[in-house]
């Protein structure tokens, strides 16, 4: 089975890395982007049987800082 951990600052945090993405695509032409947010994407291969709560464990305790970071996930078979 493989989990996927979509992780995203939360709404009102600072992201930096995302606001230097938008200037960067300012920079080179590309006018009308609004507000850029910058994530991260983990891929997990786990056992079959691995339900959500599992993964959500991960999460809360090395994956994401659930203090200043949204994640979601997604199990596919």
């Amino acid at each position: 089975m493989r989990a996927t951990v979509h992780i995203m600052l939360k709404t009102g945090v600072l992201d930096p890395q995302g606001k230097a993405i938008g200037h960067a695509l300012e920079g080179l032409g590309f006018d009308g982007v609004g507000e850029v947010r910058q994530g991260k994407v983990i891929e997990l291969e786990v056992p079959d049987g691995t339900d959500e709560a599992r993964v959500k464990d991960m999460c809360e305790k090395l994956l994401a800082n659930p203090v200043i970071e949204d994640y979601k996930i997604e199990i596919a078979g």
